[in-house]
């Protein structure tokens, strides 16, 4: 949310806690030490070593993830894997499940990936930290788009913490925004002292008009989006390093391949969290060429599609923004949080294209 270090919202992982946990999961031997807590914070998780060797176990309160949520992530994961991508295999329980529910928490296990952790310590809006790191992670989304294209899946139907894709790929997006609203009870209590609508009209639709024209452009597909450099394991920790496996699909939907390239792009090439300090260089122009060149050395794509791409990038944020603010509004109860979700991020982000900054990078994926 910024620059500061916080306490997770939830508490970390304990040894007789995963020791329940992985009762279902006899086929992993006993249990010899955790040797690592994951940062992350809407969820808790850590690294434990058993007989079998490494995992990684993922916990969820209910609120936030239920099991047929878990679920929904993990046959997309499953599909992936059957394609031939190198993402985190999920590990099932004797009776063939892969989530468990104790009280009012949710797990998930994976058995711990190939490659080096190379970002573990980066945090969200951090760039890659090389030209050769960006056109792997570029190339890399562009096969996994590729293997999606057979998931037939519906959109999910996890309402909290998912990066979907429904207002601003409508024509009428004041329309669909009223229904994400009161399908999300914490938000619509959140915006009943705002006016909305004429925050949404001001900041939002300029770029909503710029991108109808391409709306056609929107092929449904499964993604990501959450394509950052600390969600992927590396060959090796220099910085010719290759992309070795895909982490971390706890947002992913049915939204469309250029809605996961705009979110990489947002994620990885504008250094947000500086902004407070200055209004310059924050765009990564290089990385930005390296890893469009990537991914469209494996999906080429057409000169509508590079002007549809820049259109949609100052909207790309903003469900996932309104999802953050029901978490905070309406979960963790948080209102200096809440009020990062809304303004600094769902408006913040999007007026900050019409900066000079914001115009260069746009540019320069439409001179592409």
């Amino acid at each position: 949310m910024n620059a500061d270090a916080v306490i997770s919202d939830w508490p970390a992982l304990t040894s007789a806690e995963v020791t329940r946990v992985l009762r279902h999961y006899p086929q992993l031997g006993a249990i010899k030490r955790l040797v690592w807590h994951s940062p992350r914070p809407f969820s808790a998780g850590c690294v434990m070593t058993t007989d079998s060797g490494d995992i990684f176990v993922k916990r969820h309160h209910l609120s936030v993830r239920g099991l047929e949520d878990l679920r929904e992530e993990h046959r997309f994961i499953s599909h992936l894997r059957s394609r031939g991508v190198a993402v985190s295999e999920v590990l099932r329980t004797n009776q063939g499940d892969t989530a468990v529910a104790d009280d009012h928490w949710t797990y998930e296990v994976h058995a711990v990936a190939a490659g080096v952790d190379l970002y573990r310590d980066a945090v969200s809006w951090t760039p890659f930290t090389s030209s050769t790191h960006a056109f792997d992670a570029g190339r890399a989304l562009a096969r996994l788009h590729l293997a999606a294209r057979d998931f037939a899946a519906p959109a999910r139907q996890a309402q909290t913490l998912v990066s979907s894709f429904t207002i601003f790929s409508a024509a009428d997006p004041l329309l669909q925004m009223q229904d994400y609203i009161e399908r999300h009870p914490a938000i619509a209590d959140y915006l009943r002292q705002r006016d909305w609508r004429a925050e949404v009209s001001t900041t939002m639709l300029p770029w909503h008009a710029r991108l109808q024209a391409y709306l056609d452009e929107l092929t449904p597909l499964w993604s990501h989006n959450d394509w950052h450099a600390s969600n992927l394991l590396w060959s090796d920790s220099s910085a010719h390093a290759k992309v070795e496996t895909i982490l971390d699909f706890g947002l992913c939907d049915r939204t469309c391949a250029l809605h996961d390239l705009a979110t990489a792009v947002e994620r990885n090439i504008i250094e947000w969290l500086a902004i407070p300090a200055r209004d310059t260089q924050l765009v990564h122009l290089e990385l930005l060429d390296a890893l469009l060149d990537g991914y469209a050395s494996v999906l080429p794509l057409s000169n509508r599609q590079w002007r549809a791409l820049a259109a949609l990038l100052p909207l790309v944020h903003a469900e996932f923004a309104l999802a953050e603010l029901n978490y905070f509004h309406g979960i963790t109860r948080s209102a200096a949080n809440a009020a990062l979700a809304y303004d600094t991020y769902f408006l913040g982000h999007a007026a900050w294209f019409n900066s000079a900054e914001g115009q260069r990078l746009l540019h320069r994926i439409e001179r592409r």
